[in-house]
């Protein structure tokens, strides 16, 4: 999702990556989706995903799931992602295909992943269905609240937070869970109620207990909230009271917070999330981001 105003004031990261050394990677048999071995998924790719038989890309559609927790990145994120998002983008899997990757992708934000790369990467691909959804309405409001309830239960509960490593990929779960909360938050259908808990979620997760973002999760964090300020269903008052109650107190900060990891970990998280809304919301010149403005100052200034 760009905008023009902002194309050059988000900062954003790339979901794929570099095809590592997995020499020493978890083990596990290799994803063959609807009986694709490898040659041929790489193939589809290259021809940009053109399967002409409805049926058979729906079936595929539904198998290429089965491979978001693959040890491989090129499988994972270039195969599975990729081909998902390539075919939800085109418009060309049925309501039927979509309602089973709904309800697949939600069960595995909760399953159990010992190496870290399913639920992630449930996320990001459920992000795109919910993209769907917002482009064209085929969710019913219930199911797309139990769709708000599993994903801010899942960015919620993000306690794995490792982002990029050279021979395994990517993880990045608070990144991938924010890039679903930003396609809820686009939803006309999602209301204000939604919303307020959609940001509470993401304020949970601002700044982590004692762990440093360093992978871009600041800046894919306030892209949601960014979008939010367009919904125009919060006041400058309510958003400037939301910054304050995230930057915290004088007695949140007393004592040695600049001697330990945890402090020193909060400052720079608070810091990097409070900078970029504020900049993004110079920079674009955006009338719908101007209520965000008060309140990014004002936890800027909270901070010690």
């Amino acid at each position: 999702m760009k905008h023009a105003s902002l194309a050059a004031a988000l900062l954003t990261l790339s979901a794929c990556a570099t095809a590592p050394d997995l020499a020493e990677a978890p083990q596990m048999a290799a994803c063959r989706p609807a009986g694709y071995d490898r040659a041929q998924l790489d193939a589809l790719k290259a021809a940009g995903w053109t399967v002409a038989d409805d049926a058979q890309r729906n079936a595929l559609a539904l198998a290429l799931a089965e491979c978001v927790g693959d040890p491989d990145p090129t499988v994972r994120d270039g195969i599975a992602y990729e081909g998902l998002q390539a075919w939800m983008r085109q418009r060309t899997l049925t309501n039927e295909t979509l309602a089973a990757l709904n309800a697949n992708l939600q069960a595995k934000l909760t399953a159990p992943d010992a190496s870290g790369f399913q639920r992630p990467f449930a996320a990001l691909v459920l992000s795109e269905v919910t993209r769907t959804d917002r482009v064209q309405a085929w969710l019913t409001a219930e199911q797309r609240a139990q769709l708000v309830d599993a994903s801010v239960a899942y960015l919620e509960g993000v306690r794995d937070y490792r982002g990029y490593d050279e021979r395994e990929g990517w993880r990045h779960g608070t990144a991938h869970a924010a890039d679903l909360m930003l396609q809820l938050v686009l939803n006309p259908n999602v209301d204000r109620a939604q919303l307020e808990r959609i940001r509470g979620a993401i304020a949970s997760q601002v700044a982590p207990n004692g762990h440093f973002y360093i992978y871009g999760e600041s800046e894919r964090l306030a892209r949601p909230i960014l979008y939010m300020a367009q919904r125009n269903e919060f006041t400058e008052a309510e958003w400037t009271a939301w910054f304050t109650q995230l930057a915290g107190d004088e007695a949140s900060w007393s004592g040695n917070w600049y001697a330990t990891n945890a402090g020193l970990a909060r400052k720079h998280n608070l810091s990097a999330f409070a900078s970029v809304i504020y900049t993004n919301v110079d920079i674009s010149g955006e009338a719908a981001f101007a209520p965000l403005l008060p309140g990014a100052n004002a936890m800027i200034r909270a901070l010690p």
